[in-house]
């Protein structure tokens, strides 16, 4: 089969990919040099996608559960469907339509976006369809709505090469959307003047490259850039001339702004005032200034001030409409502008319509040919689970996303899946938090299986093609969608004509497209033959055009009523919850490099963990000090809503009196259910989104003396799966994949007791340590200390290490090499931290493309080696480069450079 076209799943830049194929099997991956969002290149995490499109851990037939307490059964698509819309349909003829939800994805394609929409509000009758974008991107909309009237982002990629100074604001960029950062790089390579600012609570390998760095304390964003205006006003840096031509409301503003001195806003964020001073004055002489911004303005109680407020800066410096300049909100999954286009959300209706607005909902109505589009707000996402706790939700679809990891405060969300009287799981993976709730699992195609559409950050729609067939029994979310559809149509609506005529997804996209007939975002110019011959087109791309527009705004005309920006009046509000004596320290969450959200995809590549590859909380040395806790030291963190045992990990990132934990562990790879155990469901009032980015948390050493680590290669996906249940009997445990030649999982645990010699044994089978030909085993009863390591020929293959496992980080090192032992087996059951000499140790890689460990760089390093010396002699960062900013602070933080 001929190489194919498509786009990467996982974050918003869209990248294209090339897929190759072999005997209906994805083999490789590389990026597409004709995509213009990434021409070619890929992060960690894209490069290695063909290493996930495997049927292990996929969902690969439909399962039914006939009551609650029995366990899923298989079944066949027609029985799955068929009972769920019989249970849909009866609780609706009950209890009316608001009693059945749909909690869907930014990760589906634009087509099954609309067939969920249509579905929910076009045949159910009922707003309450939500998406997991409402955690991540819906207080940029509500902001951009806010200011300059639509959920129209004004600016592309391209405007990064034309930036004089770019201001990234609450987003790892280098971590959370690499691509991108690349061409940050060689913007600033180019124009060695151009200037960085970096607002964020972390010095991250973002901040660590920036001109200017202001670690403000979380939640402080609005104060920060109300006294930022502030000092545009007073050191007369506005644009009055655009300000008179094409806003409204600054006057009100300017005097809105005159209490937040940068003094007043230095007490408020904890950033020096001349910092403060030093980036308004930045942004406002420049002649180009761009905002790149993300989660950390977003997840917040008060994200679409913070966003509004950022936007103001804009309006009032005139740097919006032009190359270079403007506000440009980074969407972190690949298709959340795909879902807003088409009215995915509970307070949204197709093309950007609104469904406040009566005339909105009869078009709508007009279009799907409907009698009428219900007027009554949706539960949004917060809402809608603690709507199916109370009871007042009884059946729920979810799609291709997994709240009971990633909703705030996970117990009350499980609580709720509980408690729901039907659930329906559509799923491309068989083991995710979620899917243990589902009463109904149904298979979903995935990446490389589906056709389709997708907008990526810069309003580019890109074609989504398939590759190879789908595993199993999988079927396309939008045709599972559509047969569900059609299902319930016969219940509710028999003898009249099926709003769900559709074919292909081709069909869907041509109903959709016509909605957005002369509407902001018209792409009536489209269709799936145009992105064929043309590639990826960005919108508004109307009728008869010859393209789309790169740039809204250029002519200073806003979609308001009278066709100006409005500028946003904001006060600084702390966050939701307040650190007191109980608990008085502040918990970030965010992303590791080389994972993806709840890892059901990035956590079937062993060698993504090979950097940052085990769940850890992170603390500044002063906090660790003051609790008398060092690295590797398990802490209990808790908050008002539960606990999570962890490894502390040192960091001078992250600021004293703080704790960040990667928001990407589950219960899956961890005891417990992750940080979102700890993490508050308050939410903005006007977005809906909650704040994922702030708890009031404490901390404690957690005295776990027994502890073990396990290990072995080969079957790793099943071994965890295996191993996952065991999780909850210790006081903390993880199963991870690991290796490179081989592939590998790693089980540790700490317990306050010795675990017992039954759960051992279970351990040791599911490892193969039961293999008493090839085991050799050391016991100390006395000490509690048992090892057992299994070596097959001259290869180490499986080791169990309790009570005493400091040799770990070597023999795992070994394991993970393929290391052929030799004189090294002498040593394999010795009390050693450090590998025997000859030994060369590997340790955490830093370039996952060409497996370089921090410990090769930093050989390099004491030699005299700059960057580079450091890329001719390992290639480490010659890749995909989402290695360079972690290699550049390593150069830079040298005795040499010091």
């Amino acid at each position: 089969m001929p190489a194919v076209r498509s786009t990467c799943c996982y974050c918003g830049v869209g990248c294209g990919v090339v897929i190759e194929t072999a005997a209906d099997r994805i083999t490789a991956v590389k990026g597409d040099p004709d995509h213009p969002a990434n021409f070619g290149r890929l992060c960690t995490k894209g490069s290695t996608l063909h290493l996930t499109a495997s049927p292990e851990g996929r969902a690969l037939y439909p399962e039914l559960r006939r009551a609650r307490g029995e366990p899923r059964e298989r079944t066949t698509w027609n029985h799955a469907l068929d009972f769920a819309a019989e249970r849909f349909a009866a609780i609706i003829r009950e209890h009316g339509p608001d009693a059945v939800a749909f909690y869907i994805s930014g990760q589906l394609l634009t087509e099954d976006y609309y067939v969920f929409n249509k579905l929910a509000k076009g045949l159910v009758g009922t707003n309450n369809v939500d998406t997991n974008s409402r955690l991540c991107m819906s207080s940029a909309v509500a902001g951009y709505k806010a200011t300059l009237g639509a959920d129209s982002v004004p600016t592309c990629y391209e405007d990064i090469d034309h930036a004089v100074c770019i201001l990234i604001a609450g987003s790892n960029t280098a971590y959370a959307h690499p691509v991108l950062f690349r061409r940050i790089e060689d913007a600033r390579a180019k124009n060695p003047d151009l200037r960085l600012i970096v607002i964020d609570p972390r010095a991250t390998d973002t901040a660590s490259l920036a001109d200017l760095h202001l670690p403000v304390l979380p939640g402080t964003d609005v104060a920060l850039f109300n006294a930022m205006l502030h000092v545009l006003v007073w050191d007369g840096l506005v644009d009055q001339q655009f300000i008179r031509a094409h806003t409204t409301g600054f006057d009100v503003l300017k005097e809105a702004v005159r209490e937040y001195t940068p003094q007043a806003a230095s007490d408020i964020c904890g950033v020096p005032a001349e910092d403060i001073v030093l980036a308004a004055r930045w942004f406002g002489s420049s002649n180009a200034s761009l905002s790149l911004y993300c989660q950390g303005l977003n997840q917040s109680t008060h994200g679409t001030d913070s966003n509004a407020t950022l936007i103001n800066l804009h309006l009032a410096t005139g740097h919006i409409g032009k190359p270079g300049a403007g506000p440009f909100s980074l969407t972190g999954q690949p298709n959340a502008m795909g879902g807003r286009e088409v009215g995915g959300m509970a307070n949204l209706l197709s093309a950007h319509r609104n469904l406040a607005d009566a005339g909105h909902r009869a078009e709508v109505a007009r279009l799907w040919g409907i009698d009428t589009v219900p007027d009554k707000p949706g539960k949004t996402a917060v809402e809608l689970f603690d709507a199916v706790a109370k009871g007042e939700v009884k059946a729920i679809w979810i799609s291709c996303t997994n709240p009971a990891h990633s909703m705030p405060d996970a117990a009350r969300v499980r609580e709720a899946l509980k408690k729901a009287e039907l659930v329906v799981v559509q799923e491309a993976y068989r083991h995710t938090d979620t899917t243990a709730f589902a009463d109904v699992l149904l298979p979903a195609s995935s990446w490389g299986e589906k056709e389709g559409t997708v907008t990526n950050s810069e309003r580019r729609i890109s074609r989504v093609r398939k590759a190879v067939p789908a595993p199993g029994e999988a079927r396309p979310d939008w045709e599972a969608a559509t047969a569900f559809a059609r299902r319930l149509e016969e219940r509710l609506r028999s003898g009249r004509p099926t709003l769900f005529p559709y074919r292909s997804p081709e069909d869907v996209f041509n109903e959709h497209r016509e909605t957005t007939r002369g509407r902001d975002l018209d792409i009536t110019g489209l269709s799936y033959g145009l992105l064929e011959s043309r590639g990826p087109q960005q919108w508004p791309f109307p009728e008869g055009a010859e393209s789309g527009k790169p740039r809204l705004f250029e002519d200073g005309e806003f979609p308001t009523p009278d066709g100006r920006a409005r500028f946003a009046i904001a006060g600084y509000r702390p966050p939701a919850e307040k650190t007191d004596a109980r608990y008085p320290l502040r918990l970030n969450t965010g992303r590791l490099r080389d994972h993806w959200h709840g890892m059901s995809r990035s956590g079937q590549v062993p060698q993504l963990f090979d950097h940052g590859g085990e769940p850890a909380a992170y603390l500044h040395p002063e906090d660790m000090l003051r609790r008398g806790v060092k690295n590797g030291d398990f802490v209990r963190i808790s908050s008002r809503r539960g606990s999570l045992t962890l490894a502390a990990a040192e960091s001078i990132e992250v600021r004293p009196g703080h704790v960040f934990v990667p928001m990407h562990w589950n219960s899956q790879f961890l005891k417990g259910h992750g940080p979102n155990a700890l993490t508050i469901s308050a939410y903005d009032p006007v977005s809906k989104q909650p704040e994922l980015k702030h708890a009031a948390v404490r901390l404690e050493k957690a005295d776990l003396p027994w502890r073990m680590v396990a290990m072995a290669t080969g079957s790793s996906a099943a071994r965890r799966e295996a191993l996952q249940p065991l999780l909850e009997q210790f006081d903390f445990a993880s199963c991870v994949p690991f290796g490179r030649e081989r592939d590998a999982v790693l089980f540790r645990a700490a317990s306050r007791e010795p675990a017992a010699a039954e759960l051992l044994a279970r351990i040791d089978h599911i490892l193969g340590l039961d293999d008493e030909s090839e085991t050799i085993r050391y016991l100390d009863s006395r000490r509690n200390i048992s090892k057992s390591v299994r070596i097959h020929g001259e290869a180490l293959v499986a080791v169990r290490l309790c009570g005493e496992t400091a040799a770990c980080d070597w023999l795992k090192d070994t394991m993970a090499g393929a290391v052929s032992l030799g004189d090294l087996r002498r040593w394999v059951l010795a009390p050693m931290a450090r590998p025997p000499a000859g030994f060369a140790p590997q340790g955490r890689v830093v370039c996952n493309c060409l497996n370089v460990s921090e410990h090769a760089i930093r050989q390099a390093l004491d030699g005299g080696a700059d960057l580079s010396a450091l890329q001719a002699r390992l290639k480490c960062g010659t890749e995909c480069g989402s290695c360079l900013p972690e290699i550049k602070r390593m150069v830079a933080a040298r005795p040499q450079a010091a």
